[in-house]
């Protein structure tokens, strides 16, 4: 007979350090034998994820003993060295979360070996809810110690201080008047996308990783608008985008299927080196766009050195330009 697992408690979740070795995926170096922003935020999202399993909350059993759905509703991350190809990563996982939080919240720190020397890679902050399935409805109710942390809706966890939903209400018209409402006024670009599947996770809602996708298109889209895209700008002078900085903060649910209208706002350019945008996410719920997600990234450039080098660049005036809201057409 299989033994019977040990109750669950958030004794180990909530005081216990976990240090794991991780690697990135393949796939997330685009770019010669970098690892792109998002893929660097997988290291992150998987750390806390075994800190959930070493803990003996794994996600796996929060799920399909208890009905409830581990979702990362926050991520905030500094990038402060870049990852290449086939680095292995020392995740350290330290629980921070204070008693009246409705979030379980955690500090993660990778690190990586340079040249003998281990050096502080990236430090993020991550908010977990626990989601309580509806799609499914029986289930096994969790631990008391869990309950102030389930919630039956994310975004339910906001307190009167905190980001609450935002709707707009929707203009009459087609799409292309919704997306003109969306950017009018502002440096922006807006489309509007059919949330897929693969984007989603517990059968029916769009998880943290799938903004975090959306969050790169946004930048790839933007550029190409403004005529710097990012093959342009490395055919042209082998520059490419660097990220020391993101965030990502799930406001509401956005189901699979649902139109999602995506709009990414350049806020500020700083000197000529860097330059902060905002991705706000909505869905039409009632007539009315509801906000779902909002997050901020920060980019600069780097020139291609070589095949393992990199040194980052001034904007010019052709990017500046196109920056600040002008297709220079060159």
């Amino acid at each position: 007979m299989t033994a019977a697992a040990p109750p669950m408690s958030t004794k180990a979740l909530l005081t216990d350090v976990t240090t794991v070795r991780l690697r990135p995926r393949y796939e997330g170096s685009n770019i010669c034998t970098w690892i792109g922003f998002k893929h660097v935020n997988y290291l992150v999202e998987e750390a806390v994820l075994v800190h959930f399993a070493e803990s003996g909350v794994p996600a796996r059993r929060l799920y399909e003993e208890h009905g409830l759905g581990l979702d990362i509703v926050a991520l905030e991350t500094r990038i402060l060295h870049a990852f290449h190809m086939d680095d292995v990563a020392e995740a350290e996982v330290v629980p921070d979360t204070a008693e009246d939080d409705r979030t379980l919240g955690f500090r993660v720190t990778l690190r990586v070996d340079r040249d003998g020397s281990v050096l502080k890679a990236v430090a993020a902050k991550v908010r977990v809810s626990l989601r309580a399935d509806s799609y499914l409805p029986e289930h096994g109710e969790p631990s008391a110690e869990f309950a102030h942390f389930v919630v039956d809706r994310l975004g339910a966890e906001a307190g009167p201080d905190e980001l609450a939903p935002i709707r707009v209400q929707m203009p009459d018209g087609d799409e292309s008047a919704v997306l003109a409402s969306l950017t009018e006024g502002r440096n922006a670009y807006a489309w509007k996308w059919n949330i897929p599947y693969p984007y989603c996770h517990f059968t029916e809602r769009l998880q943290m990783s799938g903004y975090l996708r959306l969050m790169e298109e946004a930048k790839d889209r933007f550029v190409f608008d403004r005529g710097i895209s990012i093959k342009t700008l490395l055919d042209d002078r082998k520059w490419i985008p660097v990220v020391p900085q993101s965030s990502v903060r799930v406001i509401d649910e956005a189901v699979m299927e649902e139109d999602l209208y995506t709009v990414y706002t350049v806020e500020e350019i700083f000197k000529d080196l860097t330059y902060t945008a905002r991705m706000d996410c909505f869905v039409v719920r009632d007539g009315a766009l509801t906000l779902t997600a909002t997050g901020r990234i920060t980019h600069g450039y780097a020139v291609i050195e070589n095949r393992s080098d990199w040194r980052l660049v001034p904007f010019d005036r052709r990017v500046l330009d196109a920056l600040g809201g002008e297709q220079s057409g060159t």
